[in-house]
């Protein structure tokens, strides 16, 4: 018996620090897993640098860091992942969540050939392409290249682009697939408002020749002036115009931007200032801060005056946008000036091209033009002041009922 009771005494005896070691170890497990959830989720992904750069305020930047942890620890295939690849997956995602079709990133292959582009000459169909009411739309063929010569038109919804539909591309997606060696073809299904169903157009891709100007006289000395695109050269060529013009004793002028994509911000102010006196606004750069408008920039005549009394129309449609919506949008109201056509493409925003650090780039908006009245040319457009169409069987019929308004006027 008192060997028994002996037994018992002992046992409990040693349950003791049993029970205080599992306690321990209980109260461990619950700290380190309460510490693990305070850890910042970023913490827990390995393989990163620069983790706390440019860290945003009042935002959870943890679910993305969950999100990435979690491909990281289930995905299937999470052995072959390309993690740099997922960087610019999610730097591509975020400038589409801007809902912003002229903001968009580039890998650095894409940013090179981005800058190619713009440096020199390029192979492709010879068409300014945009996006408009969340359709890839053509903006204008540029004159005698591949995209007139196939049939194309200012207005056409492109579709696909051979079997690859565009309803989800970005813009610079679209133009990379457009784009492509001379010689070769590509498919384009488009659909026309005066069309009952959308149709293929092949074009074959050549070296793109960018027009710059043409001019003759019409009845009555009307001198009508194509201003194709607003080039570093436009100015001096439309210089040189303006003086024979003059020196012939023109009695007004048809100002062609129909079709015309526009360009450089400095050039559609000098043609400007040919019409608008010296000092006068000819178009603002908004930053869209309403709290500060100091941080806008006005961009004033420089007073070329010859231009200023001359009866003048311009023309515009929907492939007119950009610097040619700047230069309509500046002229329009003034006492000598009409605009005939269609209402213009509505592109009036500025893009800043930032290189990043391994030479991929981000194009992105930051600012809009806002025409002397104030009025937003972004998405809005120019509207003339007489609307005129340009339908198929005019083309057909060699007609161009919006040139015979202006001449109209002009001579009037």
């Amino acid at each position: 018996m008192a060997l028994k009771d002996m037994n018992k005494f002992t046992i409990k005896k040693a349950s003791v620090p049993l029970i205080w070691l599992v306690a321990i170890g209980l109260a461990f497990w619950f700290g380190y897993s309460l510490g693990q959830d305070e850890i910042p989720s970023i913490e827990k992904v390995e393989g990163l640098d620069n983790k706390e750069t440019f860290k945003p305020d009042g935002v959870d930047f943890g679910l993305f860091w969950d999100a990435w942890h979690l491909i990281e620890e289930k995905y299937i295939e999470r052995n072959d992942l390309n993690r740099q690849e997922m960087v610019y997956g999610a730097i591509s995602g975020l400038l589409k969540s801007l809902d912003d079709p002229y903001s968009v990133f580039m890998e650095p292959v894409d940013s090179k050939r981005f800058l190619d582009d713009i440096s020199g000459s390029f192979e492709g169909i010879g068409a300014e392409i945009g996006i408009r009411k969340r359709f890839l739309t053509i903006i204008s063929p540029l004159e005698g290249n591949p995209a007139q010569r196939a049939g194309l038109k200012a207005g056409d919804k492109v579709l696909k682009i051979d079997n690859t539909l565009t309803a989800d591309l970005t813009l610079d997606e679209a133009v990379n697939l457009i784009r492509g060696e001379k010689g070769t073809e590509v498919s384009l299904l488009i659909s026309r408002e005066d069309w009952d169903q959308a149709q293929e157009i092949k074009v074959i891709r050549d070296t793109i020749q960018i027009p710059v100007i043409k001019w003759e006289f019409k009845d009555n000395k009307i001198a009508h002036i194509n201003l194709y695109h607003f080039t570093e050269n436009s100015n001096i060529e439309f210089a040189k115009i303006i003086r024979n013009i003059i020196s012939e004793n023109a009695q007004g002028i048809v100002l062609d931007l129909r079709n015309n994509p526009g360009g450089y911000l400095e050039i559609a102010v000098d043609i400007a200032s040919w019409f608008v006196p010296k000092g006068e606004l000819v178009v603002t750069e908004s930053f869209g801060d309403e709290t500060n408008s100091e941080k806008d920039n006005e961009f004033k005549s420089r007073g070329h005056k010859a231009l200023e009394e001359m009866p003048t129309v311009i023309l515009i449609n929907q492939g007119s946008a950009s610097a040619s919506e700047i230069v309509a949008g500046a002229l329009q109201g003034r006492q000598n000036v009409k605009v005939v056509g269609q209402k213009s493409f509505g592109k009036g925003s500025v893009q800043q091209l930032q290189t990043l650090k391994d030479n991929s780039s981000i194009k992105i908006t930051i600012a809009k033009w806002l025409t002397p009245s104030g009025v937003s040319i972004n998405e809005e457009g120019i509207m003339p002041d007489f609307e005129v169409e340009f339908t198929s069987e005019d083309t057909d019929e060699m007609r161009d009922p919006q040139l015979n308004k202006a001449l109209e006027l002009l001579n009037e």
